[in-house]
Formats: structure tokens, sequence, C-alpha cells
């Protein structure tokens, strides 16, 4: 009788349970999902994205607005009217239109256009009313007023709608692409395994981790600032890796089944060896999540907590659900399985990829670092931001609002800057006007207190490089030197300036986020892997990755590469898919190291291990990359153009460290490291702790 049988793991104890209590199991999970869910819909969800950055100059005129000019802290939307024949011949009409706008729920007040010259273009043909909300309007409220302003469309007549809650009312979260990547998905298993149910199982795992996720995360939004884009976040990231963790597991079952052992024996085995990495991949996927506490942004707190709460009960999932399906669904599985592995040589096609590469492992390596080393050269042009209307889809109402204030006002009149001032003003308009890059600038407008507001429209768009290049100018140069001679004070705010500070504040505080993220990650490899080369190498081939798909979302989104709309990367995006890529890519590391260390333990010889571990985990790794790719690559579908860079970027990252890193670089790596690849010193190894991912 071997160790294994009479000292049980933990893990091969909660696998025993599962199958004994499956129903149980079962249950236990049906209830909480059912409970979050009808919970969650009850109370609903709280969710406000917090953008604020104390201390900046753009944070600043913000608390001043809110302070001194509570009833503009609300929603802003302007209802723009364009008629061919004019706007004043259509006054009744308009009039109309914004009786019945006013008449709305959570609408505070409507500022006709022929109240002010100003709101009226040149040529008479396009005019804009301003339509205050209250904070925090519905979405559906939001949704009303756009179906009431389309009807009013039509003879010559067109009525757009633009604003941050109307760019919010259109987007939506994946919907349709979450679909898409499901169907893909379950595509691919089918493929694999050759059966319909087999397949199934790990996309139930899946969803009832997310579907739990969900609810929870709407009842922690009450107690915790959780961003909007959260929930759609998480389901793109909890998706691919439910699938992948449960893959990975199953996979091993299946590789236990094929081995001789019976369905329960390979059930345990399969937790206490793939399971262990499971549990090892998403701990370091939590600790790179909650590294982005290191930036100390308040936005991106939630979103850390969101998707790293969703792995927590992805990983849960699939060390308790997962088992009692196959205890469940044990006998068809291990049919179609058996049934399967008769049709072909298992890990064949690895073993000789993985020859090959051993062989002359310098070729492999040298191109494969190149091909990565290019594909990361456009991220060094990479400019971040937030985008606006300018980047929506033409059919989008927000961008048609956006289109007509340009042609009719100039197209800075949508992302106008804001100058706050305190104490004399004369001078202001006059020097602000005479400023390279400024079409115009508002009279001051007094708050109170001795303070008071001046806009300044710049001659180009909102996401143009001139307007970023005009708010430096009158930070560094302009409005100081105004300073010394009135010895009044001058604050530069609104949305160009605050996606500017959000930028810089990202920016600063990126390497100390990349520090914490890949110290840990390194740390945790040493003490699984016994090594200080492994580390290493997973740092340096992650950037790498990391950097070339950056490389790629600056190419699409940043540069307008396949008729993508050019525009700035979303500040956030970068540090989010360096989080979540780093977390998710030392899944298929540790999947493959450990298989890697389990034949060097067992045999002594590296270049054995290297082809035996490639050979048992290749298959599964580029299957769970696959799902994980058309998952992520499903939201390149979304109406939403943040979560399009975040669904490009994992995939491509996804996709690189799967085909190119796993089944290229790190074979010829460790060919090349041969035995010094599980070299650590003795003085080193005997201080630090054991954490296995297999027992002997």
């Amino acid at each position: 009788m071997n160790t294994r049988t009479l000292n049980p793991s933990r893990l091969q104890r909660l696998a025993a349970w599962s199958q004994r209590r499956r129903w149980l199991a079962l249950g236990v999970w049906v209830l909480l999902l059912a409970t979050i869910t009808v919970t969650s819909q009850a109370l609903g969800a709280d969710y406000h994205d917090d953008h604020a950055l104390p201390g900046t100059e753009s944070q600043r005129v913000a608390d001043t607005f809110a302070e001194r000019a509570p009833a503009r802290a609300g929603e802003t939307v302007q209802l723009v009217v364009a008629a061919d024949q004019g706007v004043t011949a259509v006054r009744d009409r308009v009039a109309g239109l914004l009786d019945e706008v006013r008449a709305l729920p959570h609408v505070q007040a409507v500022q006709s256009p022929y109240e002010s010259r100003a709101a009226i273009s040149r040529d008479g043909t396009i005019a804009y009313a301003t339509v205050q909300l209250d904070p925090g309007a519905p979405a559906e409220d939001v949704r009303t007023l756009i179906d009431t302003a389309e009807q009013a469309e039509g003879g010559g007549v067109r009525v757009a709608l633009g604003g941050a809650a109307i760019r919010e009312a259109e987007e939506g979260g994946g919907g349709a692409a979450e679909g898409a990547g499901m169907l893909a998905a379950l595509v691919i298993l089918v493929f694999m395994f050759g059966s319909l149910l087999a397949a199934a199982v790990p996309i139930v795992t899946a969803v009832f981790a997310v579907g739990s996720t969900i609810g929870a995360i709407a009842l922690v939004s009450h107690l915790l600032d959780m961003p909007s884009y959260a929930p759609p976040l998480m389901m793109l990231v909890g998706l691919g890796v439910g699938i992948d963790y449960a893959l990975l597991i199953f996979s091993r079952f299946r590789g236990e089944l094929l081995g001789g052992a019976d369905r329960d024996a390979a059930a345990r085995r399969a937790l206490d060896t793939a399971g262990r990495s499971v549990l090892f991949a998403g701990c370091t996927v939590i600790i790179a999540l909650l590294g982005l506490l290191a930036l100390g942004l308040g936005s991106l707190r939630g979103v850390a907590f969101a998707v790293a709460l969703t792995v927590l009960v992805t990983m849960a999932a699939s060390i308790t659900l997962l088992p009692a399906l196959l205890s469940v669904f044990g006998g068809w599985i291990e049919r179609a399985v058996r049934r399967r592995a008769r049709r072909r040589e298992q890990g064949a096609a690895w073993r000789r990829l993985a020859a090959g590469v051993q062989r002359r492992p310098l070729a492999p390596l040298v191109l494969s670092v190149a091909a990565l080393g290019v594909l990361s050269l456009p991220a060094l042009d990479l400019r971040l931001g937030f985008a606006d209307a300018g980047t929506e889809s033409r059919e989008a109402t927000s961008r048609q609002a956006y289109d007509l204030l340009a042609e009719g006002f100039g197209p800075g009149f949508n992302g106008p800057l804001i100058v706050l001032s305190g104490g004399d003003t004369g001078p202001l308009q006059r020097t602000l006007e005479q400023t390279r890059g400024v079409a115009s600038a508002t009279p001051p407008q007094p708050l109170g207190g001795g303070v008071s507001t001046t806009l300044v429209y710049p001659d180009t768009a909102p996401q143009s490089e001139q307007t970023h290049e005009l708010l430096d100018r009158l930070r560094a140069d302009v409005l100081p030197g105004l300073a010394e001679r009135t010895g009044s004070t001058y604050l530069v705010g609104g949305s160009v300036a605050a996606a500017d500070d959000f930028a810089a504040a990202v920016g600063d505080r990126l390497p100390l986020f990349i520090l914490v993220v890949v110290g840990l990650s390194a740390l945790l490899l040493a003490l699984v892997f016994r090594s200080v080369l492994i580390p290493v190498k997973a740092a340096v081939l992650n950037l790498l990755s990391i950097g070339a798909s950056l490389g790629v979302v600056t190419l699409v989104f940043g540069e307008g590469l396949f008729g993508a709309l050019p525009g700035p990367i979303e500040a956030f995006v970068p540090v989010m898919i360096f989080a979540i890529v780093f977390g998710l890519s030392m899944d298929y590391e540790v999947f493959l190291l450990s298989r890697m260390r389990e034949e060097w333990r067992r045999t002594g010889d590296a270049v054995h291990a290297v082809r035996e571990g490639l050979a048992a985990t290749g298959g599964v790794i580029t299957a769970a990359a696959a799902i994980m790719i058309v998952v992520f690559g499903a939201f390149v579908l979304s109406p939403d153009r943040m979560l399009q860079q975040f669904g490009l970027g994992l995939a491509v990252a996804v996709l690189l460290d799967a085909f190119v890193i796993r089944c290229l670089i790190v074979p010829a790596v460790m060919r090349l490291l041969g035995a010094r690849a599980w070299w650590l010193p003795r003085a080193v190894d005997r201080r630090l702790p054991e954490v296995a991912l297999e027992r002997t």
C-alpha cells in the first residue's frame, strides 16, 4: 500500500468528501447561486465610478465645484439640434421637445438654446440645449431621454444627445460577447473530449462560479466603491479562468483514467496534483490583482477586489463542485474519454515538438524573443487617457452629438479646459485667448468666495495631442507667469486635465506596482520549484508577453489598425492587463513546470523532463489557451471601447504566452539551462518553507 493511500492530503480528502456527498455539494452550490442572485436583485447594486485623484489640479477644481456649485454636480447632457432650414425656423418644435424632456424623471433643469446666442452656431443651423440630470440618474431613465429625443427627428431635423451619462447608457456589458465566447469554448471542448457532456463540465463549473460572484459583487458595492465596469470585466476574466482551471483538473482526471485508475481515485489524484497547481496559480493571480492597491487609485481598488473575488470563488468551485460533477457524470465521461483515447496517441506530437526544439534550442529562442520584442515596440508610444464620444461608433447618438457640436462650434468645444481662478481675473480672458492653441475663452464666471471659472476652448479635439500640449503650456508657462504678475491663483481642470492627471498618477506609481507583483510572484515560484533561475525566467518572459500584447493594443486602438477608431488607451487598461496577464501566465507556467519537475525528481534527466512535461501538458495548455482566447477575444465585439481593449489585450497575451512562450521559448530555455534550472543554494533551501505541488 502506498503512502498516498495511507496519508491522503487535504485536497484528496476534500475530493473524497465531494464524491461521497456529491448531491449535497451540488445542492450547496445551487443554493449559494440562488440565494446570492435573489438577494442582489432585491437589494440592487450601488456602482460608483471613483476617479478621484486627491491633490491633483483637476481634482481640486472638481472639489471646488462640488462645494460651491452643488447644483452643477449632477450629470450634464447636451441635446443637440441640427436643422437644414435653421434652428430658428423650428423653434416651436424644439420648445415642445424640451417640454417633454423637462417632464422626464431625474431631469433637474433644461436650458433652451434660444436663451443664449452662444448656444446657436454662427450659421444658425446647429444649437444645443443643456439638460441637468440628478446625480446618479438610473441608466433606464437616461435611455428614456434618448428615446424621447430620437422620436423628434425627421423633416430635416436631426437630434442627438451627448454627455457622459448618454455614453454610459449606450454602452453595455459583454452581452452577446459573453454568449459568443461560451459557445466557442464549448465547441473547442467538444472537439477536445469528443463528448458534449464531458465538454459541459468545465463550463458548468465556470458558470456557477461567475454567477455567484456577480451577485456577491453587487452586494459588496453597497460597502465598497465598485466601478460600473467591474461586472463585465470580472465576467470576462471569470469565464476564461473558470473554464481554464476546471479544464486543467479535468485533463489530469482524464490522464489518470487512461493510466488505469478508477474514477474516484482519478478524481482524487487530479485534485491532489492539478488542483494544487490551480490553487497556486489562482493565488498568484490574486496577488497580482491586489498589487493594484500599491497604485493608491480608488477607481482600481474595487476592480482589483471584484476580479480577485472572482478568481477565489472559481478556485473554490474547481476543487469542490468539479469533483461532485465528475462523480455524478463519471460513468458517461469515462466511456467518452476511453473511446476518444483509442483514436489517437496522447502527447506524441508535443513530444516531437519538444525534441525538435531541444535539438536546436537557440534558433526558436532567438526568433521567438525577437518577434515578441518587435510586437512590444509600439507600446513605447502608448498614450494613456480616457476615450470620449469621438471614439464611439458613428451610429451612437453620443458620437452624432459630438460631431454636430464640433461642426457648429469647433473641435475644442467637446472638451473645454476649466480654469479656476482666485483673485484678480482682469487680464485672464485676454491672456488665454492670446495663447497658442486656444480658440476662445469665456469671461470669468463667479462661483462665490472670490473664486471664478473660465472655460477655455482649444483649437483641436479633446483627444488630440495638441490639446494635451496646450494643457501643459497653460499649467507650466502661461498661468504661472500670469500669477506672478497678478498675485492670483489658477488651477486647470476639466475632462482633458483629469485624463492627463490620471495617466500621470498611473505612470508615477507603475514602477512600484511592477516591483510588488513581480517580486511576490517570483518568491512564490522560488518556494514551489526550489529554484533561482525559474522565477527569473518566468518574470522576464511574462513581461515580454505583456509588452507584446500592449504593443498590439496600441497598434489597433492607438493607431487605428484594422479600421478601429484611433485614440488614447484607457488609462487603467495597461495596469489591469499587466495584473491579470501576469497572474494568468502563471497558470501555464506552473502547470507545465510542475510536470517537468515531477519527471526531473523521478528520473534526474533534465532533457527527458522537458520533453515529457511538454508531452503531458502541451495539449491541455493549448486547448485551455484557445478557450481563453475565444472568451477574451469575443469581448472585442462589445460596444464598450474599454472592454474591447481589455479583450484584445488579454487574448493576444494568452495567445503569445501559450503558443510561443510555453511551446517554444520555455523548452528551449530549459534545454539550455539543463540541471541548473533546478538549482537553489543550500543555505537558501534550508531557510525557505516547503510548498509542494506534488507529493512523492
